[in-house]
């Protein structure tokens, strides 16, 4: 029961007995399990609690579960979620749009609940590695950098350097999350381009939350690295914006420009403070702010 214990079930069925049998066989296994009868408590419940797997039936008294699956997916919150359609349709074309609406199984009825605890158990084990990389650029984030910041303290030949992304939520409400989110991937790609100059093999990349973000560096590099980290971010974010609005210093509404700034800052080995981890890490690197 340790892999399934804490983990968040929410099953949207509007038969009452399956849905009590559902509940009821879940929830003697250790997942915490919520359950809706119609479609759009189901997306107001998922929206208020994010479930780590949602168990969704197709015939919903309201809007049916192709179109609950296509509004999950459709927010950000919830675009990640495994979505398993549990229906008694049979016919391959309903089973083939389940799948490309973005659903990560489907289960038709009558069903064997064993085998639908060891898919929902599967998927859950997936999804697990799955949370250990940030979700829009794939870099690595929490317990992976835990173990990097072990692996720096015990090495007086590496260093951290870490870079901070300032008013990115501006930037965000001024040109959508799209855009907000090619900018982080494009800044992603000169932190490894930038590492990779001056490390033999693959560097540690990381990523500490959604703006800041942490590159495992030699020592004796790491002001190179920072120097050069400085320059091309800043002769790239000009290229982040339509060009005649970083021209005027304004939208093309008169709304000033929301300029992205950013701090880069470094950590040597005895530098690091194991107490507090992750939370005492992005302390230690942007509370000496660096020219940006």
């Amino acid at each position: 029961m340790g892999d399934e214990a804490s983990r968040h079930i929410l099953v949207v069925e509007d038969d009452p007995n399956t849905a009590e049998m559902l509940t009821s066989y879940f929830t003697s296994l250790g997942y915490k399990v919520s359950h809706a009868a119609w479609g759009q408590d189901a997306l107001e419940m998922a929206l208020e609690a994010l479930p780590d797997l949602v168990v969704l039936d197709i015939h919903l008294p309201d809007i049916d579960g192709y179109e609950v699956c296509m509004r999950l997916r459709s927010q950000r919150r919830t675009e990640r979620t495994p979505i398993v359609f549990l229906t008694e349709r049979r016919d391959r074309m309903d089973r083939l749009t389940g799948l490309e609406l973005g659903a990560v199984d489907y289960i038709t009825k009558p069903f064997d609940v064993q085998e639908l605890r060891y898919r929902v158990r599967n998927i859950l084990l997936r999804s697990n590695v799955d949370t250990l990389l940030h979700p829009v650029t794939g870099l690595p984030t929490s317990v992976l950098i835990e173990e990097q910041m072990d692996r720096v303290a015990h090495d007086d030949g590496l260093s951290l350097i870490g870079l901070r992304l300032r008013d990115m939520t501006s930037f965000s409400d001024a040109y959508g999350f799209v855009t907000h989110d090619d900018v982080l991937r494009a800044v992603v790609l000169i932190l490894k381009n930038t590492a990779a100059e001056v490390v033999s093999r693959d560097p540690f990349v990381g990523q500490l939350d959604n703006y800041e973000f942490l590159i495992v560096i030699p020592a004796a590099q790491r002001y190179i690295v920072m120097g050069r980290l400085h320059q091309r971010l800043s002769e790239a974010i000009s290229f982040f914006y339509p060009h005649r609005d970083w021209e005027s210093g304004k939208r093309s509404d008169g709304s000033p420009l929301p300029r992205i700034k950013f701090e880069i800052n470094s950590l040597s080995a005895d530098e690091i403070a194991h107490e507090g981890g992750l939370a005492s890490l992005q302390k230690d690197l942007f509370t000496k702010r660096a020219d940006a």
